[in-house]
């Protein structure tokens, strides 16, 4: 399989924000971004893939700045990293007052797509060839944040497992939750009926 470099799939989707997109605090609603990334992270890995991909994964997005009605948003999509059958697709959103000409950069954040063939099964992709520095280190950090988040998922679920009951609730003092009448002792039996 020949390797496509990434400016094959590179993908810019931009749109206006309309007044529908609004929520109640007059700002774009949150979703409404989340679908457009997911929109432009499948048109980017479908071109890499040349299949039908679907999205498994979302890493970090975080809202860096709220995102006006009237803005222009671009959503600049790439593949920065690809598995056997995965691909991670990298995108950065902007947001452009088009009367003061402000640009702010508003989210980034990582989409992990799978390619499927025509049985939905997933299907290998192409290798990626990569072009430039940016594209080393983008793939090089793909490949950190797979391994983070391998070993979170592997210490979080051991913390689950080893997460006792009666040595723990003494810590919900310091957290903005209360316990209902008669739970603290409720959890304390199901602690002790757990541990014998």
């Amino acid at each position: 399989m020949t390797a496509k470099p990434v400016s094959h799939s590179r993908t810019t989707l931009t749109e206006l924000m309309i007044p529908s997109y609004a929520n109640f605090g007059g700002r774009v609603h949150g979703g409404i971004l989340l679908s457009l990334m997911d929109k432009v992270a499948y048109a980017c890995s479908a071109k890499h893939a040349g299949q039908y991909c679907v999205t498994v994964s979302v890493d970090g997005v975080n809202f860096r700045q709220p995102v006006e009605v009237g803005e222009l948003v671009s959503l600049l999509a790439s593949v920065n990293y690809v598995g056997r059958t995965s691909l991670v697709v990298g995108i950065k959103v902007i947001a452009e007052n088009v009367r003061t000409g402000t640009v702010k950069h508003t989210n980034t954040s990582y989409f992990t797509m799978v390619a499927k063939d025509d049985t939905d099964q997933p299907t290998e992709v192409p290798p990626l060839l990569l072009e430039s520095p940016d594209d080393v280190r983008r793939f090089l950090e793909a490949m950190k944040r797979k391994e983070l988040r391998a070993s979170y998922s592997e210490h979080f679920d051991n913390a689950k497992t080893r997460m006792l009951v009666k040595e723990n609730i003494g810590k919900l003092t310091k957290e903005r939750c209360a316990l209902s009448d008669g739970l603290n002792q409720d959890l304390l039996d199901l602690a002790d009926s757990i541990d014998e």
